[in-house]
């Protein structure tokens, strides 16, 4: 393999590159934009909660357990609603997504020891989101009973067990943090499947392709000095990426850069060659687009644990997911970017990455060595 020829293609292709400002604005412009849209655009926290109130008791004990609610920030109240209120109306036409029902003598029966039963209707159109809320208030009138037992004995209970979770990586449970490591798996494959078969494709299209069939190249330092100047800008585009997420969202690597960058190395050998892959079979490049966009993007999101856990999938659709490299790049980028391991704690997945980078690029050599393609 002569290293002066693949330059030359390389540089060609960098050149090609400079003066496509469509292709250089999707390689280094889109990964940004797509980080600021999905980063801001999803989010499974919830918070400010339409909460309607039916306060039946009127009791300074009743408003305390209001203001507990609105003093979250889980919930903003909307409503104060009187009794006998059309509950179903006001949930129908979406004003509340929950209504807080307080009976009347609620303060009166907890002074004299009893048990006030609490009434939490929730909108459950939306299942995620109706969990997190049930979740968020049963914590709340957990920490209300805490407050009015040791209210009524004039003491502090001690409980038998001393309870005192801590969170690690995330305490404080932001989604941000976990969908950030995800997107840029997501977008370093869609782009770099993209930009790659495209590049050949145009080839083809112009009919330069068998121009370059025709010189003294071998099919390696074709492929090579086609793959390695998007390989370089991709990288270029996870550094932009990080950045953004850094100071956007407040996410910092806390691992080793060094590491970091060897497994997206890997992981865009295998995005590369998947897309020299599809060059392959793609005579132009609205084909080419399509396919690679299909096979990258879809997988990506569904298949790999970016939004949706694995866990929850049927068991067919399991298997699936480890043929997908996102998956195994998630893991370890999650890994290295918010617990600060290092590649030694996932050699299973490290793994995968060469294995896929080496039999992707294989196939990907093999036809494009064919003198048909």
């Amino acid at each position: 393999m002569n290293p002066r020829k693949v330059w030359s293609v390389a540089w060609k292709e960098l050149l090609q590159s400079a003066r496509d400002p469509l292709s250089l604005g999707m390689l280094l412009g889109v990964p940004c934009m797509m980080l600021l849209l999905y980063g801001y655009a999803i989010n499974f926290d919830v918070r400010h909660i339409a909460l309607a109130v039916e306060d039946n008791d009127k009791s300074a004990v009743s408003r305390e357990l209001i203001a507990s609610f609105v003093n979250s920030t889980y919930f903003d109240q909307v409503a104060d609603l009187p009794a006998g209120a059309d509950l179903r109306r006001l949930t129908e036409r979406r004003q509340a997504k929950g209504v807080l029902i307080i009976p009347e003598g609620a303060a009166r029966d907890l002074a004299a020891g009893k048990t006030v039963p609490l009434q939490l209707l929730l909108d459950g159109v939306d299942a995620n989101t109706a969990t997190t809320v049930l979740g968020y208030a049963s914590a709340l009138i957990a920490a209300a009973n805490v407050q009015e037992v040791a209210a009524a004995s004039g003491r502090l209970q001690l409980a038998p067990i001393d309870f005192q979770p801590r969170v690690w990586y995330n305490p404080e449970l932001k989604s941000t943090r976990f969908l950030i490591p995800g997107l840029i798996g997501f977008i370093l494959m869609l782009t770099a499947v993209l930009s790659t078969a495209i590049s050949v494709v145009r080839e083809k299209e112009r009919g330069t392709m068998e121009q370059l069939r025709v010189t003294s190249l071998k099919p390696g330092e074709l492929i090579l000095g086609k793959t390695l100047p998007y390989l370089g800008i991709s990288l270029l585009a996870t550094v932009l990426i990080l950045v953004a997420a850094r100071f956007l969202f407040g996410i910092a690597v806390a691992g080793s850069y060094f590491q970091l960058f060897a497994a997206t190395l890997v992981y865009l050998i295998g995005a590369l060659g998947l897309g020299l892959l599809v060059s392959s079979v793609a005579d132009t490049q609205a084909v080419a687009f399509q396919g690679g966009a299909l096979i990258s993007m879809l997988p990506a999101i569904f298949l790999s644990g970016f939004i949706f856990p694995i866990r929850s999938m049927p068991r067919a659709l399991q298997i699936v997911t480890y043929a997908v490299p996102a998956r195994y790049f998630n893991v370890v980028l999650r890994g290295v970017i918010l617990k600060g391991a290092g590649l030694e704690s996932y050699p299973q997945d490290m793994a995968f990455l060469v294995v896929y980078a080496l039999v992707v690029m294989g196939l990907a050599y093999l036809r494009l060595a064919r003198k048909e393609v």
